[in-house]
């Protein structure tokens, strides 16, 4: 595999079969969130990318979203023949019409909902001509997949997340003081919805529960906010590796409110640390979740604040989902995730194999034609 990527400096590693290349993005990049933004510049690297494909002679081009990185890898794609397949990883226009609300809340509701709504509608329509481009298209959720196909005609197939249950596991738990933990991990972003957590802690405390504490991991523009209005948090920054893993084992009750993800992995990644995740019944997370099993779905901010309260006031029903939990996350391996994207691959080669033979055909159809009228 040849990864191409945007990172700190330019430069290219392998390590067993797979060579990272990373680009340097231009100080003209547009920051977007924590380690992600769009260099409007990116295409100077364009001539670097073509030669690394050369030399590393791919069967098939796999972009992952509206990005710089992809728009070069798509117009290459393009450019010198080679199968193209793309996945929806963001709903990008959810995003959109989110950050567009908080930047524009002094507006009156009347007139910044149509906007907002109108911003996101637009926004999805040019997703959808984008991703007109790649023969297949992989989405994580089948709400994602039955959408996207019907709106670009591609074929498209469903791509789930697994989890590394071995890496992500209970046995990391290094508290063990009694004190009930509830726990969120991602972008401290309006999009996440997270100003819903000071409505869950207060209601908490309202309802006379005390031994519990919020363990809040990430970092974003709305940790100011929740830092001041909260009161029980812990909140631990951006962390990565033993020191996720064990946040995740140190939590008893994990809250993903967002209703804007495509999938929503963390709420996988606290089910195989043994956590029971509450999600919202928007977007991707929900099919993760099997009701009163490895957590529950909540249909808006009330039934939201009310699943915490109960799971956190019954330790036997919080013990059974722990348990389940973490055997729902064991059966979703990477392997057989990744059989399922190996076989789009496939297709998407044999579709752009099967157009070329037909554009072939039809050319030489024209030329017979012209020698029969001379």
């Amino acid at each position: 595999m040849l990864c191409v990527h945007a990172g700190p400096e330019t430069a290219a590693t392998t390590e067993g079969s797979v060579t990272h290349f990373s680009l340097k993005r231009s100080p003209l990049a547009i920051p977007l969130d924590e380690g992600l933004a769009f260099d409007p510049l990116f295409s100077r690297h364009t001539r670097k990318i073509r030669k690394a494909l050369v030399d590393f002679k791919p069967d098939i081009i796999h972009i992952t979203g509206i990005n710089d990185v992809s728009n070069a890898a798509a117009y290459l794609a393009w450019k010198m023949g080679i199968p193209m397949l793309g996945s929806w990883h963001t709903n990008v226009h959810e995003f959109a019409s989110s950050r567009l609300q908080r930047m524009f809340r002094f507006l009156p509701k009347k007139i910044l909902d149509p906007l907002a709504r109108m911003a996101e509608f637009r926004i999805m329509q040019g997703c959808i001509l984008y991703y007109q481009m790649p023969k297949v298209i992989l989405a994580p959720n089948n709400e994602l997949v039955s959408e996207l196909g019907r709106r670009t005609k591609r074929p498209a197939r469903l791509m789930a997340r697994g989890v590394d249950s071995a890496f992500f596991s209970p046995s990391k738990r290094t508290v063990n003081d009694g004190i009930l933990r509830v726990g969120f991990v991602g972008r401290l972003r309006a999009e996440k919805n997270v100003k819903l957590l000071i409505d869950v802690e207060r209601a908490m405390l309202d309802r006379g529960l005390t031994n519990f504490k919020f363990l809040i991991v990430g970092e974003g523009n709305v940790r100011e906010h929740l830092e001041e209005n909260m009161k029980t948090a812990e909140f631990t920054g951006f962390l990565s590796g033993e020191e996720l893993a064990a946040a995740y084992a140190n939590m008893d009750i994990f809250l993903f409110p967002s209703e804007t993800d495509a999938f929503g992995n963390v709420a996988q990644e606290a089910n195989a640390s043994g956590v029971p995740a509450i999600v919202t019944d928007k977007g991707g997370p929900k099919f993760i979740i099997e009701p009163g099993v490895n957590g529950l779905i909540a249909r808006d901010p009330e039934e939201f604040i009310e699943h915490t309260i109960r799971l956190a006031s019954d330790p036997e029903l919080l013990a059974s989902m722990k348990s389940h939990s973490r055997d729902n996350a064991v059966s979703r391996s990477w392997d057989s995730i990744f059989e399922g994207v190996y076989d789009a691959y496939l297709e998407t080669i044999e579709i752009t194999e099967k157009h070329a033979d037909e554009a072939h055909e039809a050319k030489q159809a024209k030329r017979s034609i012209r020698a029969g009228s001379n």
